[in-house]
């Protein structure tokens, strides 16, 4: 699949089509998408009325920008006009909006067609994507692996190369550990950037929304239509590292941590030093404490959204119903201390960038782990599979900090590595620039899996 600007380019050249992109994207989903799993529901028919519209438009001189003509695909959870909307659930599976996200509005507006609605983790509160009435969504890489969630199908949309650009939501990691284990570029902006209006929500102190694409000058592009305020998010040709102080933490980011994952964030460290960029080594505060916090809030909150449905017991997949009642079980002292650590730490975390611009970690200890598993073995002790793939993302949603998971290598099993980087609360612009010129520097983009 070619970047969103070659394929801008190729629209306005005339070399090809809104339509045929949408046919060829519709003819890869009848291809390969049996044994991926990734749409829920495909929409062929408005896709391809809205392609001529938009190829029309063009035509006459009217454009509306980088994502005009472009194919696109929402996550299951984010509302669309006249189209299903299940959050990969029986709870809302007969449930059709009268209306639009914000951001499918501001997508819509951009030119940008829609070709459905990619299949998640059910209600979005998981990891995995192995979802029990719609089915498990498979690794392109592995399709034997778990795709990661709960964004799970739009990062294998994007990895599969089906469309060039998918929207995901993030509430402890969900763009990101999908990202991760496919290998493709997901963005988590600051908290509040972009709308999570008609987005059906999960735990709305830490819910976020974002682009799920195969490069970061990608998702600057799409963060610049997504966003009401653009900014100067898009990174030049050749980003220059040359002076970037990038924070690499001493603790608990390099706890329990596959070897190979480990070995590839030293690399794209060391391969930005070799540009000048100055590593500083970093104490990071009681990440463990903020990650607890953040599970005891989103407990709460998910289920304080989900107690109309209490009644409806058997409509919820073991996993998140066991969930749902652990999240009934906190008080509301709970609740409001862990609150309070979310702030306490904030603080604490906010000093770090007076001595750095961006910080380094893997995005997750571990690769994707294969479909069915529970536990995972890091650093030789046993760990569940959701809090394993978590444990370094999950604090940027409690924290509410811009986060990005670029591609930084393969494992000899050929199984996607990645880097996430992170920067102060809305320094996007900083944060694009950082990856882009690591993104550049590690040369993973041509990278692709076989189907």
């Amino acid at each position: 699949m070619a970047t969103l600007p070659i394929l801008a380019q190729a629209l306005r050249n005339g070399d090809v089509s809104s339509r045929e992109l949408v046919e060829e994207a519709l003819l890869k989903i009848k291809r390969w998408d049996r044994k991926l799993n990734s749409f829920i529901t495909v929409t062929g028919d408005a896709a391809l009325e809205s392609s001529v519209a938009r190829d029309e438009e063009l035509a006459r001189g009217f454009d509306r920008g980088i994502l005009h003509g472009i194919p696109v695909a929402y996550k299951d959870l984010i509302r669309t006009k006249g189209v299903h909307t299940t959050a990969g659930s029986k709870i809302f599976a007969h449930y059709v909006p009268t209306r639009d996200a914000e951001i499918v509005t501001e997508l819509s507006e951009a030119g940008a067609v829609s070709m459905g609605k990619t299949g998640l983790h059910e209600l979005a509160y998981g990891i995995t994507s192995n979802n029990p009435h719609y089915g498990p969504i498979h690794n392109p890489w592995d399709l034997q692996r778990i795709s990661g969630g709960s964004s799970g199908g739009s990062a294998v949309a994007v990895a599969a190369g089906i469309v060039p650009l998918a929207i995901g939501t993030d509430t402890g990691g969900s763009i990101r550990i999908p990202a991760s284990f496919c290998g493709v570029v997901g963005l988590k902006p600051t908290y509040g950037l972009v709308s999570v209006k008609g987005v059906l929500p999960l735990g709305f102190s830490q819910d976020h929304v974002g682009p799920m694409t195969r490069t970061v000058r990608d998702a600057a592009l799409a963060l610049q239509a997504m966003v009401d305020e653009p900014s100067g998010y898009i990174p030049g040709d050749a980003p220059d590292p040359a002076g970037l102080r990038i924070g690499y933490p001493a603790n608990f980011f390099r706890d329990r941590v596959e070897p190979e994952v480990e070995a590839a964030v030293q690399t794209a460290i060391l391969t930005m030093a070799g540009r000048k960029a100055q590593i500083i080594e970093i104490t990071v505060p009681d990440m463990e404490a903020l990650r607890a916090a953040a599970a005891t809030c989103l407990l709460v909150e998910a289920a304080t959204e989900m107690r109309p449905y209490f009644d409806r017991r058997a409509d919820f997949g073991a996993d998140v119903l066991a969930l749902l009642d652990q999240g009934k079980g906190i008080s509301g002292m709970d609740y409001i201390a862990a609150q309070r650590t979310r702030r306490r730490i904030g603080r604490q975390f906010a000093k770090l960038f007076d001595h750095v611009d961006c910080i380094f970690t893997p995005t997750t200890p571990i690769t994707a782990p294969k479909i069915g598993d529970i536990t995972v073995e890091v650093g030789g002790a046993k760990e569940d599979v959701r809090a394993a793939a978590t444990r370094f993302t999950r604090g940027f949603n409690a924290l509410g900090l811009p986060a990005i998971s670029i591609p930084c290598g393969l494992t000899r099993a050929g199984l996607p590595i990645g880097l996430q980087i992170i920067a102060a609360a809305e320094q996007e612009d900083l944060l694009l620039h950082v990856a882009a010129a690591a993104e550049d520097m590690l040369g993973m983009t041509e990278r692709t899996p076989s189907l």
